[in-house]
Order: structure tokens, then sequence, then C-alpha cells
């Protein structure tokens, strides 16, 4: 009976001794895997410290001054006076309702875009889909000034290959084709598209090729068609990529400037000089010169975003745990 009664506590100090070890092991790797995180991370948060954090105390201290006038050139604490300014400011919700009406077309249209062309890349592997792959970015090759000088010479009714089309709708010069509101959008949705969507494509495509082999082979003997594969298997996987790629574009959305105001110049100032939120911000700016006014815009555009920005981070799933 005694012997009995004495193994079993013998035995646990066994059993907690072979617990400790890996419980040890997993604490060291833990603190590894940390440091290395930190490692990483920490070249980022300079840039973020330098880039971000910095220019926007600066711009919240500058939004809270009054702005220098010929008669109090003194600045001075303004409050909240400068959003009053930008808010109660006529252009400012015409600017907004122009940009939305751009993302309405446009994103939507991206992101099916870069989803469906993506799924039909990595559908066709081999030499075949690495040749398309490399055809979709070539548009997102020729980003910027190139990317306007093509559509510039696309909407000219003089010099356009689709000169009959446009003239056949009674469009025959590129004020009347870039003036018209209901044109606009539309105009500026195609640019966007062309420029980024292969880009985003090999984004996406990159997260299509992250699926373990042995999930969509499991999927297909359980006999899931390709419309299963990708409705069941694919989409929900590459979830928070698609919501990664909608959360920069529509960043880039609100930030448009260079698009309307290189149309505005080459349509002979058919549009308006603060079409777009950034173009009230640099009208502020540089033609009242009232900077109070133009950081307390770029903050508002900033919460405007964020806002979006979070709403689709929670969403999506982005930054969700991956599970093991």
């Amino acid at each position: 009976m005694t012997s009995s009664t004495i193994a079993p506590d013998r035995a646990r100090p066994a059993r907690s001794a072979g617990t400790a070890q890996p419980s040890r092991k997993h604490g060291q790797l833990h603190r590894s895997e940390a440091r290395g995180a930190w490692t990483l991370l920490a070249p980022y948060s300079v840039l973020l410290l330098v880039a971000g954090i910095i220019p926007v105390v600066y711009a919240l201290v500058t939004a809270m001054q009054t702005p220098p006038t010929p008669l109090n050139p003194t600045v001075s604490f303004g409050g909240v006076q400068s959003f009053i300014t930008v808010v109660s400011d006529f252009r400012f919700l015409q600017t907004f309702i122009n940009i939305f009406s751009v993302i309405i077309v446009w994103l939507p249209i991206m992101l099916l875009g870069i989803v469906g062309l993506a799924l039909l890349v990595h559908a066709s592997p081999g030499r075949f889909g690495g040749t398309m792959r490399f055809i979709y970015y070539i548009p997102g090759a020729l980003a910027g000034i190139a990317n306007f000088v093509l559509w510039v010479y696309l909407l000219n009714p003089a010099q356009s290959p689709i000169q009959g089309f446009l003239n056949a709708i009674g469009l025959d010069t590129i004020k009347a084709v870039v003036a018209s509101p209901a044109n606009l959008p539309v105009i500026l949705a195609g640019m966007l598209f062309f420029q980024g969507v292969g880009t985003w494509i090999v984004i996406v495509n990159g997260g299509l090729n992250g699926i373990a082999d042995e999930v969509l082979e499991a999927a297909a003997i359980d006999g899931a068609n390709a419309w299963n594969l990708t409705w069941h298997i694919k989409l929900p996987m590459i979830r928070p990529w698609i919501g990664y790629a909608a959360l920069m574009n529509l960043a880039y959305g609100f930030q448009l400037f260079l698009e309307p105001y290189l149309l505005d110049q080459v349509a002979s100032n058919a549009l308006p000089d603060q079409w777009s939120p950034n173009q009230l911000g640099y009208a502020f700016a540089f033609s009242n010169f009232n900077f109070p006014a133009a950081a307390a815009m770029s903050l508002i555009l900033l919460v405007m975003t964020l806002a979006i920005g979070l709403l689709i981070v929670f969403r999506s799933g982005i930054f969700g745990e991956e599970e093991r």
C-alpha cells in the first residue's frame, strides 16, 4: 500500500519537469520573434515619425493659429476658426461630391477588375499565365504623366483613334469632352483604372499563390468544380488582399490632384480650379495665403480617410491573426 501511494507522488514531478522544458523553449522562441519583429519595425517607425506623426502634429498646430493679414501680421491662437472657415466655404461640399462621383464609378470597377483578372491569371499556370500577368502590368509602368499624355491623345477628337465615336455623340473638341460634368467622373475612373490595375493584379495574385495546393486538391477531391473553388475557397482566403487593395485605392482617390489639374489645363480652364479637396487645400495655401485653413483641410481629409480605412480594416480582416 505504501509503494502504491508513493509512486504517483514521484510521477508528478516528472510530468511537471517534462512540461517545463517545452514551455521554456516556447518562451525563448516568443522573445526571439519579438526581437525580430521590433528590428524590422524600427526603420518603419522612424519613417512614420518623420513623414507621418510630425507632419500631422505640425498641421494641427498650424490649424489652431490665425492667418496673418496686412492689418494683423502676428499669429495668435485661433481655436477651431480655421476648421469653420473650411467647412463653411461654398466650394467645400462640392469638392467631396466630385470625388465621390469618381469613387462610386471607379472603385467597384477597380476591385472587380483586380480580383477577376487575378483569378484568371492564377487559373492559367505556366508561360501563358506569366505572359498575361506581364501584359496586365504594362499600364502600371506608364504611371503619372505618361499615362496622362496617352489619355489626352485618346480624348482629343482631332487626333483620337475613336474620333468617329466622339464626333457621333457631338464632341468635337477636347474641351467639350472634359467639361461635361457627366463625362469627367468616367474619364478619371478610366485613367485611374488603367494606371493601377496591373500592379494590384500582381499583389492579389501573390495572395492566391499563397493558398496551399493541398487545400485546393482536397476541395477538388470532394467534388468542387472551378466555380466552387473560386467562390468558397479562393475568395474567402484572399479577402485581406482585397481589403488592402480597396483601402489603398480609396486613399488614393481622396488625394486626386494631378489628373483634374492637368485636364483643366489642356481643356482651356474648363473645369473649376478647386475641383477636388486637395485642390481646395492648395488654393487656401497659395491663393488665399491662409495656411491654417489649408492645414485644417488636410486634417479633415486625414480623419475621413482614417475612418473609412478603419471600417475596411475591421470588415475585411486585413490584420487578423493568422491561424496556425
